[in-house]
């Protein structure tokens, strides 16, 4: 597998401002939920509490059908107050956006946006990348609960919105060099080819996850896969739009550099 590390920036022009006010607000919430664990429970995205609309405030027993939920010492799934019930308790599908599940979860996914997300925002502008990005995440958030309507576990994570940004990066720079570490070794390689790779394994985990009973570790593939699909989407209808980039040192460096233009 590779894993990124870094990809080519050395024509950006100025700072990718969205990008970094996003990793730091998720920083800090971060923070914030480990000096208050209830508001993790209370605020991440709990499936049936989107789809009956009511906030669950007391801890439920662990469904015996299902074998995948994370549980507790105490046999149950905790839950704790949100926003409120419906129309407040939609919000969680935005906060949830800000919140993670460990040091691993958060560091992955600040790597990921630090690595992809600038080269897309210079290319959307600041304002259209934020309204991108919570998109990506709302839709990654859906496609999750539908395929878990009844779910009580805790959904959280800027994973979707990430997923979202990757999918664009892969329409927008496919030829752009990215570097990965491969069995120990730096390789540099296409950004279709990193990005492809990810995109077929979080395919590949979610039809595990569909076929067979055992514990997936708490990743919510399908909200990769929505998250994903949906950045190529929004990528795609930038570019079918015609809407112009503004020229800086990134467009004249995707002009000149055979290695970095888009192969479509």
């Amino acid at each position: 597998m590779l894993f990124p590390i870094s990809d080519d920036d050395r024509h950006l022009d100025g700072p990718a401002w969205a990008t970094i006010v996003l990793l730091v607000a998720n920083v800090l919430v971060f923070a914030y939920q480990l000096s208050e664990p209830a508001f993790t429970y209370g605020w991440s995205v709990v499936p049936e509490e989107i789809t009956t609309g009511q906030d669950l405030v007391n801890s439920r027993p662990i469904p015996e059908e299902d074998p995948n939920v994370q549980i507790t010492s105490a046999q149950d799934i905790p839950q704790r107050p949100g926003p409120g019930p419906a129309p407040l308790v939609y919000l969680t599908v935005l906060s949830a956006m800000f919140m993670h599940g460990g040091f691993g979860h958060i560091a992955g996914n600040l790597l990921y946006r630090w690595i992809f997300g600038d080269n897309v925002e210079h290319r959307f502008g600041t304002a259209r990348f934020v309204l991108f990005y919570l998109t990506s995440g709302i839709v990654a958030t859906i496609a999750q609960i539908l395929l878990d309507p009844d779910g009580l576990v805790p959904n959280l994570g800027a994973s979707g919105a990430i997923a979202g940004v990757l999918g664009a990066y892969l329409v927008l720079f496919p030829r752009n060099r990215v570097n990965a570490v491969f069995i120990f070794r730096v390789v540099t390689v296409p950004a279709v080819v990193v990005l492809g790779l990810w995109i077929v394994l979080q395919f590949v985990n979610q039809w595990g996850a569909l076929a067979v009973t055992e514990e997936t570790g708490g990743v919510a593939y399908g909200a990769h896969i929505g998250g994903f699909l949906t950045g190529m989407a929004l990528a795609l209808v930038l570019r079918a739009t015609g809407t112009k980039e503004q020229r800086s040192r990134l467009t004249r460096s995707m002009a000149s550099d055979p290695r970095n233009r888009t192969w479509w």
